[in-house]
């Protein structure tokens, strides 16, 4: 491996050294939390000429990285690749995959958007990337195919839709020439279908409210349950609530944030409005709050709705769990709502 000049700027260095006849830029560890990261051009063999323009590219990422323009993705640096005054014989512009693109166009938006966004949508992309048998940006008819085949309308036109600014994204960067998912979604025709108000009757909640305060173990979720009842609000905000954010005499509500899981992991974001609202306490539910309420001064940021262990209510493992029923090691166990149906003191059973 052949060693190359440093940059003598004394902000950051970016290295060019030839690898195996090949040419690549070392990158500085700083960029990537301290890992090493290298930009290999395969395509281009370590001759004099294209050494001069290593170095030139080189300067041209340090510019990008003094001046916050750096794309970590590199896909910007290896499409530039092209443009090395020696191409070996036959050479080929090297057009990303579809896969390729989604990467550095997730890593792009990262600073741009909620943690929840990046782990309930691009994460939820990238999965089907992986499962398609079209990886070609060029295949997009057939991959618009293949995922109205094999997904509902609704999350197929959500994949469309997201497929179509990774592709504008790349086109503004010059890494593809066109983007053949514009307009796909618009395609896609979803009927909205009215759904009635399917409320539980005052009998079928108290007959929950009992199920929880009876069960010998998630009757400590029998007052989040009670709150649900009476707020009607979403079990993310409900699951969020710290103490800071009810009023001394427990008279008023903040809702100003929510709790969501995605893989087991807690991500603390703004509510899904992304507006912050008061709800104001009724007698009832005043009364609720200043029960559960801790004597002395409680600690502004403790939840007002712990789980068993302390922590954030899981409410995909509150519902599977409590509510409907799901299976732990092939034995199944009832949930609390699923057996009230099952009784008959539940008419059917409705989700949270």
């Amino acid at each position: 491996m052949g060693r190359a000049k440093k940059s003598g700027n004394g902000k950051v260095s970016v290295e060019w050294e030839s690898c195996k006849g090949k040419l690549r830029l070392r990158l500085p560890r700083e960029v990537y939390a301290g890992k090493q990261r290298y930009l290999t051009f395969a395509d281009l063999p370590d001759t004099p000429e294209n050494r001069l323009w290593a170095e030139s590219k080189a300067r041209e990422v340090e510019s990008d990285i003094i001046s916050g323009n750096f794309d970590p993705s590199l896909l910007k640096y290896r499409q530039h690749a092209n443009l090395a005054p020696a191409k070996p014989a036959g050479f080929q512009r090297n057009v990303p995959t579809l896969a390729e693109l989604w990467e550095g166009y997730t890593e792009h938006q990262k600073p741009h958007v909620a943690a929840s966004t990046e782990k309930l949508t691009y994460d939820n992309v990238a999965n089907h990337l992986r499962k398609i048998p079209f990886q070609e940006v060029d295949d997009a008819e057939e991959i618009f195919q293949y995922l109205l085949e094999h997904n509902s309308e609704y999350r197929a036109k959500r994949i469309i839709t997201q497929l179509n600014a990774c592709c504008n994204w790349a086109c503004e960067l010059s890494l593809i020439d066109h983007n053949p998912f514009r307009g796909m979604a618009h395609k896609i025709k979803i009927v909205e279908q009215e759904r009635d108000i399917d409320p539980f009757t005052c009998a079928e909640r108290d007959a929950i409210i009992e199920g929880f305060q009876e069960h010998k173990t998630y009757c400590h979720y029998t007052e989040f349950v009670k709150f649900l009842f009476a707020t009607g609000c979403r079990t993310s905000e409900a699951v969020a609530l710290q103490w800071k954010h009810i009023s001394e005499d427990c008279s008023k509500i903040s809702f100003s944030e929510a709790v969501v899981w995605a893989s087991s992991n807690k991500i603390r974001k703004d509510t899904k409005t992304h507006k912050p609202r008061i709800f104001p306490c009724n007698a009832s539910l005043q009364r609720l709050l200043q029960s559960i309420k801790p004597f002395n001064r409680p600690n502004e940021e403790a939840l007002i709705f712990p789980s068993l262990t302390g922590r954030e209510i899981n409410t995909h493992t509150f519902n599977a769990m409590c509510r409907k029923g799901t299976t732990v090691n092939r034995e199944y166990i009832e949930g609390i709502v699923t057996r009230l149906v099952r009784e008959g003191k539940v008419d059917h059973y409705r989700s949270q």
